[in-house]
């Protein structure tokens, strides 16, 4: 049988996985779906944007006021209004929409991760086990999930457009333009990035509002508020508004979270590399953007099996060898883009690239956010908070360079922010394995209490018997 802890990381994962199946999907197309005038990578620009703000304040407020769980859920309502914006795409829907969305962005992660810890902690403190070993396995199930979104999202674009009957052959004069042989910015539009059949896009955005309110729904109904009585004493004993609106900016004075900046932005640059400019420079320049699709299941099927692999390996290896094989990959496949010359024949390719960069993304995605759970106990949702909008921060300068730099220069700026990573990593590392962080108490005390409870009930039952 389950533990509670464990069936909550469970319902987080699974409404995780409904709420980026939609959100997932309309991402890796906006570039493709609404090109006219970039309003597609303006919105998504916005969104990130729109997150590095509310990183800067409205996790700490959300999270102490209304507990993990309601904030999960305001958040999820912020990610389906994106999709309905998709419905009648244009300035005055993506944009308003792309900034809701961001602003619930930070809050739903922050909130997310802040639960997780909690739970692993709690997890633990009853087993008698290290907190950062139950955290890592956690956050390694739960990107398991999550990540699985890519294939179903792009698995329902792939088959939904796969309908269309207007897709063009490319040219050999294109085929020289892919890849960071040319400059990447001037790929002819032609029939293989135009917007598919209107009756076509609106049933691909109906079934993904559809999985987005089912996740809305799951985790309402069924998600334990397992934070209340500390949510109760907040609104109780309020502290200043500034001591908890600020508390984002406080946490930069610890030199730990500010060594592990690059890191963190690096996690944002890798994702939008892949999800931006591999998919258009590389796959709709090559094979086609009903393609797209299939390619980036291949990208979330790795990401989820390495997510739960490495959740469970990294107790016997440890976090910093799993970061150093990320780094290894994404080495190598940034190495290969900028040689290769992608050709419609050689489509083995077109799936390694993205399954190297799944294995890499799902130690940088599991391993930072166990890392700054174990770094940061006391402060959870401001450490959480600076993950996102540090992160988001790397996306928004990809999208930013996105349409007036050449691929090849973008490929080398890659490169150079993870050089940056593996120096600066290894510091924070050591000083916390010379200098272990103290576990919080805070999950000592719900563990004590959740066993109190379990007796309770186990003598009351035997006085009914």
């Amino acid at each position: 049988m389950i533990s509670r802890n464990f069936k909550n990381v469970l319902v987080v994962s699974v409404g995780f996985l409904f709420l980026f199946t939609a959100y997932g999907g309309l991402q890796n197309l906006q570039s493709s779906l609404n090109a006219e005038q970039g309003m597609g990578v303006a919105s998504l620009s916005i969104i990130y944007a729109s997150i590095i703000i509310s990183s800067m304040f409205l996790p700490p407020l959300m999270i102490k006021n209304l507990g993990c769980k309601w904030t999960i859920v305001a958040g999820m309502v912020c990610y389906v209004s994106y999709s309905f914006g998709n419905l009648y795409p244009g300035w005055y829907t993506l944009i308003p929409t792309s900034v809701v969305l961001g602003l619930g962005g930070s809050p739903l992660w922050s909130a997310k991760c802040t639960y997780l810890t909690i739970s692993g902690n709690l997890q633990a403190a009853g087993e008698g086990k290290k907190g950062s070993d139950v955290i890592n396995q956690y956050f390694g199930v739960f990107f398991f999930m999550f990540q699985s979104a890519g294939v179903w999202g792009n698995l329902m674009s792939s088959l939904i457009f796969g309908q269309d009957a207007n897709i063009a052959d490319i040219s050999e004069e294109q085929l020289q333009a892919c890849g960071a042989a040319d400059c990447g910015l001037n790929i002819s539009s032609n029939g293989t990035v135009s917007r598919p059949a209107e009756k076509l896009v609106w049933t691909l955005v109906g079934c993904y509002i559809g999985v987005g309110l089912l996740a809305i729904l799951i985790v309402a109904v069924f998600l334990d508020n397992i934070d209340w009585e500390r949510t109760s004493q907040f609104r109780g004993n309020r502290e200043p508004f500034c001591h908890t609106f600020l508390a984002t900016f406080r946490l930069l004075k610890d030199w730990r979270l500010v060594t592990l900046i690059p890191l963190t932005v690096y996690s944002g640059f890798e994702q939008s590399f892949l999800s931006g400019e591999f998919t258009k420079n590389y796959v709709t320049c090559a094979l086609g953007i009903h393609l797209v699709g299939f390619v980036m299941m291949c990208f979330g099927a790795c990401n989820a099996v390495f997510s739960f692999l490495f959740g469970r390996l990294a107790r016997h290896t440890g976090r910093a060898a799993l970061f150093f094989l990320a780094a290894l990959a994404n080495f190598c496949c940034i190495i290969a883009l900028l040689f290769w010359r992608p050709r419609p024949d050689q489509l083995a390719v077109f799936f390694v690239v993205p399954a190297l960069w799944g294995m890499a993304d799902a130690i940088w995605q599991t391993q930072a956010n166990a890392l700054y759970g174990v770094l940061f106990p006391r402060d959870k949702e401001a450490a959480f908070a600076n993950y996102r909008m540090w992160e988001s921060l790397g996306f928004v300068i990809a999208f930013a360079y996105s349409t007036f730099l050449c691929l090849e220069y973008k490929l080398y700026i890659l490169l150079a922010v993870l050089l940056l990573t593996v120096i600066t990593y290894p510091i924070v590392e050591f000083h916390e394995r010379k200098n272990p962080t103290a576990p919080c108490e805070e999950a000592l005390q719900l563990s004590h209490r959740e066993a109190a409870e379990t007796d309770k009930s186990k003598i009351i039952s035997q006085a009914l018997v």
